[in-house]
């Protein structure tokens, strides 16, 4: 903000000080400009989507290439496996991928309001996921469910890695990857799905493909 100035005015025995008029009108023209800038560019980080995978950056499928919806703000109308209820709508954006046989993926994006906000989701994620063979056992009597920690990656404030595994009788056995990971104030979810078991998860390509993720949140 420009210095002040101030103008001195002697009324008999009393000094009367005065600030300059045009020194007030820049200082409160300068401080306008800031707020305007800053809530301006704020408004923009808000509005934006954040960074999505691409088809290619999801683990090759032998047989099939990857398609890749749109981004799209808000949650899918049908979440993915374990994480039914998890995500808030409210900052989030989704892609969702398929393949011509029956392996799936989708990433959901949150930008949360601070990063101690973000933190407190990735949290929440983990748990949800963590707890979803158990969850879902309770509600599938008969089933089979398992999962699995494949444990932590290096990037920008961290990513996780889970497996699970479910199955009822006479039906064939379904696998989801998680890959959670977070860059700033901005969380995000790739989850990865086909026919088979936790053997025959990708889990190598989908960490990589989990790194990219987190790597592209922040354009």
């Amino acid at each position: 903000m420009p210095q002040s100035t101030f103008n001195r005015t002697s009324y008999g025995e009393n000094t009367v000080f005065r600030r300059s008029t045009s020194a007030m009108a820049t200082a409160v023209l300068a401080a306008a400009a800031a707020l305007l800038l800053t809530t301006s560019t704020t408004a923009t980080a808000a509005a934006a989507a954040p960074g999505f995978l691409n088809g290619t950056d999801l683990p090759p499928h032998p047989s099939s290439p990857w398609f890749a919806g749109k981004v799209t703000k808000g949650l899918p109308e049908n979440a993915p496996f374990c994480l039914e209820g998890a995500l808030p709508a409210a900052g989030s954006w989704h892609r969702t991928f398929g393949t011509e046989l029956d392996t799936g993926a989708a990433q959901l994006s949150v930008r949360t309001a601070s990063n101690a906000a973000a933190a407190k989701l990735v949290t929440a994620l983990e748990r949800k996921v963590a707890a979803c063979a158990a969850d879902w056992l309770r509600g599938n009597p008969g089933g089979t469910a398992s999962w699995q920690d494949y444990g932590k990656i290096a990037v920008e404030e961290g990513a996780h890695v889970y497996g699970v595994h479910a199955s009822i009788p006479e039906s064939e056995p379904g696998v989801h990857l998680f890959g959670i990971g977070r860059d700033g104030a901005t969380v995000t979810v790739v989850n990865w799905g086909q026919m088979g078991y936790l053997t025959d998860a990708p889990v190598p390509a989908f960490k990589k493909t989990t790194t990219t993720a987190v790597k592209k949140l922040i354009p």
